[in-house]
């Protein structure tokens, strides 16, 4: 039997047979120039500011969340046929989800406003990638069909769970693999448990957990819940973020005016930043590194906000913190956001460039209503056969539901001081 074998933190071995065709397709695609730049971008930009071990790529991750899919695909399996078409249209849309990503998480597409799912979706269409190739050589319906899946397209709702909902591969992958590579401990939970309690829905097809595996579903939402409020929308990532998004914007600025020395003009990052179309090849060298060699160089740019910037992202001299969340009355922060930045155009700052508000929000768990194709409550099943939402079985729903939300203001430390005393706080 020929086997690759892929060692993993998370799931250990990730094992593919390559006699087995589905199996086959999943190591070809991992080979790909498209698949192995993901390699070179970070899964949580830049994080390791705060954790020093969240290194960890985007590849990594897609990885788990194929792993992942394939062992919810396996157990429900045990209950239900699955067209092999199907199964390997999953397995390639887990492994491919973030196949255009660029690079510093989803900082990098908000100041070039080229979406990620976009690229994706480009990247697996075009027949000049080895993606669509490999895909085609599988079945010449694949690479459409593993689009449509991931643009939610009508498919057994099953998969479409598996993909995308409150239970799917994808968060059941990042959040233990961003807790262990982070160090917080926040975010673990019974994975191998939770799978062996997936099932369908007799009625909708709907992805299900079994009753026995309750326990298993809150300790995964309360990790959501501890990874958002610790991690992701920590004080000092959240900050660097701003930094990122500050310096693109300089750059993009100054490249509108034609006064940004590096990148040159035929340099994918430079075309990102300004919108324009790249061929597959350019889009293939455009990562972590690129950019990160821009900030390097910008730290010598003639223009001194965008060099104080860089020198502050690679020197880790980031904005300081000034927590607006526990004013009494919230209704203020706009007014107080407004006086900062003016204290700091009066006198002789750049506002723009020298402080930022930032308000990160998320709820742990979204019940229906008139959000329910998007929410896809998780489904319960009784032991008696009846199928219930998790809300109205779980005690813990209740406070799930509720936004978790921070409201800071971030300041050169130069203005700190002065923007504190102003305001008053």
């Amino acid at each position: 039997m020929a086997q690759k074998i892929i060692r993993d933190p998370v799931h250990d071995v990730i094992a593919l047979r390559t006699d087995v065709p589905v199996e086959r397709l999943m190591f070809d695609l991992i080979g790909r120039s498209e698949f192995q730049r993901l390699r070179r971008i970070r899964q949580l930009g830049m994080a390791s500011l705060a954790y020093p071990g969240a290194d960890h790529s985007r590849y990594s991750h897609s990885l788990g969340v194929m792993e992942t899919a394939r062992q919810i695909l396996t157990q429900l399996a045990t209950q239900i046929k699955i067209d092999p078409f199907d199964y390997a249209a999953c397995l390639a849309a887990a492994l491919l989800h973030d196949l255009g990503h660029g690079p510093f998480s989803h900082v990098f597409e908000r100041v070039s406003g080229v979406d990620h799912e976009t690229l994706t979706y480009r990247v697996i269409n075009d027949p000049a990638s080895g993606i669509h190739q490999t895909l085609r050589e599988f079945d010449p319906a694949l690479p459409a069909r593993v689009v449509g899946l991931l643009k939610g397209e009508p498919a057994p709702s099953y998969l479409s769970d598996c993909l995308s909902s409150q239970l799917d591969a994808d968060r059941l992958d990042y959040l233990l693999r961003d807790n262990m590579m982070t160090g917080s401990q926040y975010g673990n939970y019974d994975l191998r448990w939770l799978v062996q309690n997936m099932s369908v829905t007799p009625d909708t097809g709907r992805l299900a957990i079994a009753v026995k595996g309750l326990s298993a579903v809150e300790a995964y939402l309360q990790s959501r819940y501890h990874m958002y409020r610790n991690v992701y929308f920590h004080k000092v990532v959240r900050s660097a973020e701003g930094m990122v998004k500050m310096a693109l914007q300089r750059a993009k600025r100054l490249a509108v005016q034609d006064r940004l020395e590096w990148p040159p003009e035929n340099d994918p990052v430079y075309k990102t930043l300004l919108g324009l179309e790249m061929r597959i090849s350019e889009f293939i060298e455009l990562d972590d590194v690129s950019v990160m060699q821009c900030f390097k160089s910008w730290t010598r740019s003639d223009d001194a906000t965008l060099a104080s910037i860089c020198q502050g992202l690679l020197y880790r001299r980031l904005f300081k913190t000034i927590d607006l969340s526990r004013i009494p009355d919230q209704s203020r922060i706009p007014e107080l956001v407004a006086r900062a930045h003016m204290l700091v155009d009066d006198a002789g700052g750049e506002s723009d460039y020298t402080l930022f508000y930032d308000a990160p929000a998320d709820t742990p768990y979204k019940l229906g209503g008139a959000e329910a194709s998007a929410a896809k409550e998780i489904l319960i099943l009784e032991s008696d056969g009846r199928t219930k939402t998790l809300a109205e079985v779980s005690p813990f729903a209740d406070g799930l539901i509720r936004q978790l939300s921070f409201q800071r203001l971030h300041v050169t430390e130069s203005w700190r001081d002065r923007v504190v005393a102003a305001l008053e706080l």
